[in-house]
Formats: C-alpha cells, sequence, structure tokens
C-alpha cells in the first residue's frame, strides 16, 4: 500500500513496555519504521522523551508493577484511540546466586517486574483487546523460561512462571480471538541486562559475553517481535526460541 493511501484505520497500534533500554526500545524503533502507533511506556521518563522525539512514539512513564500507574497507562490510551497489540517487553534479572545463598529482595524483585507487571497490564488491557476484535499479546520472556541453570535459579523461577501465563492466556481467550505470541530469547548482549544482573559490576557483566563471537543484539530480537505482531492475524506463533549461533543450549556456549 502507498503511504498515501495509509488511512487512520490501517494504522496498527501498540503498547510496548521496558521501553527506555534493550530490546523493549529496539522494539519501538522497529514499529515506528513499519508506521506503527507505539506508546511507549517504562519508569525513566527523560529517556522516553528522548526515543519519542527521536521516533514519533509517544511516551507513557509508568511503573508496570504500580496498579495506580497501570490504570493511567490504561486511561492515557483509551483517550489516545487505544491499541490492537500489548507488547510485554519489561522485565530483568538480580544476581546470580544459587538457591542456597539466594538474596530475598532480588527474587521479590523479580517476581514483582516479570511476572505480577506482566499480568497487570495484561488483565487491564485485554477487555480493549477483546473489543477490537483481532487483539495481539506478546509476551517477551526466555529461554532461561524453559531450562534452568545453575546460578539462575530466581531468574528461571520468574521466566518459568511468565511462560505459564503465556500459555494459560493462550488457552484462555482463543474464544476471543486473541493472538498469543511467546518470544524467547537466549544470550542477547544489550547496553544494561547483565550490568543490572551483576549489580553494576561492568567486569562480571563483560564476562557473561566474553570470547562469544556473535551473542544476539537488541534489534535482532525486535525484528523478530516485529514480524511476529506484523503477520496476518490468523497467523498465531505461539513460542518463538531465538539465540545466536554460538549458543547450541543454555549449557553450551562457544567462546573463543
Amino acid at each position: 500500500m502507498d503511504m498515501a493511501e495509509n488511512t487512520q484505520e490501517s494504522i496498527r497500534r501498540a503498547v510496548v513496555t521496558g521501553a527506555s533500554t534493550g530490546i523493549g526500545e529496539a522494539t519501538v524503533r522497529a514499529l515506528r519504521a513499519d508506521n506503527w502507533h507505539v506508546i511507549a511506556v517504562a519508569r525513566r521518563a527523560d529517556r522516553l522523551a528522548n526515543l519519542a522525539q527521536e521516533t514519533g512514539a509517544v511516551a507513557q512513564p509508568a511503573d508496570i508493577t504500580n496498579d495506580d500507574d497501570v490504570a493511567a497507562i490504561l486511561a492515557a490510551v483509551e483517550a489516545d484511540g487505544g491499541i490492537d497489540t500489548l507488547i510485554n517487553i519489561a522485565g530483568g534479572a538480580r544476581g546470580s546466586d544459587s538457591v542456597a545463598e539466594a538474596k530475598t529482595d532480588d527474587w521479590e524483585w523479580m517476581y514483582r517486574v516479570n511476572v505480577l507487571g506482566t499480568m497487570k497490564m495484561i488483565r487491564a488491557f485485554l477487555p480493549m483487546l477483546r473489543a477490537h476484535g483481532e487483539g495481539t499479546v506478546l509476551n517477551l520472556s526466555s529461554t532461561a523460561g524453559i531450562v534452568a541453570y545453575e546460578g539462575g535459579a530466581g531468574y528461571s523461577a520468574a521466566k518459568f512462571a511468565e511462560h505459564g501465563i503465556t500459555r494459560a492466556l493462550r488457552l484462555e481467550e482463543a474464544e476471543h480471538n486473541i493472538r498469543v505470541v511467546e518470544v524467547l530469547p537466549g544470550m542477547v548482549a544489550t547496553e544494561e541486562f547483565a550490568l543490572n544482573r551483576t549489580g553494576g559490576n561492568a567486569e562480571a557483566a563483560a564476562k557473561v559475553y566474553a570470547g562469544v563471537a556473535k551473542p544476539l543484539t537488541a534489534e535482532d530480537v525486535a525484528d523478530v517481535v516485529r514480524y511476529a505482531v506484523s503477520v496476518p492475524h490468523h497467523v498465531n506463533l505461539d513460542d518463538i526460541v531465538i539465540r545466536p549461533v554460538a549458543q547450541a543450549a543454555a549449557h553450551k556456549v562457544i567462546r573463543n
């Protein structure tokens, strides 16, 4: 379709959480490049403002774990004309301790952000997506949500839970013609994921990717997300596992 023929009704509309950095930010950029109308959600208002200025996305600063903030997101989106697609990118890991050395604060943070935040956004937007008639929910989880590994119990527990939410949601919402997609990345080198996990220790964060020739980039994953939500609505890509070639499995990574 020629851009001049594109009407307001034909423009796809999405909320993207975790939009201030990494895969979330890259997803906003990828969708905007395809002329989607995007509401970008994250806690850091300054980074969102810069992203909005660069891409034309709508900035919506908010904490998805906070009920009042989620209600404010929903109200803003309703005033903005609604959406047909909810893309839950927000999440993260804290710590790499064994279960024996687990820090309760780290586990609670991971559960709040990866599980409760995702649930709260889905719960808030399901009526809108049902009313649209062809709604889509995409959850970005992790290969940690299907294979556990030493030092990753807390993150795996949170991502296993998000994986479970996604599978149950697909069963529950098929009758409402809502497609539910899960993208499960393996090793992705972003500016903040490993740094946050190591408590800001740049040296420890660098070791995560040391010797790996080509880990995935945020843009690699965002391109898969963009594709998954852009195919015709009757096509449901249930689970998309994406890893670098150097990561044959969670326990096998080629390092040179």
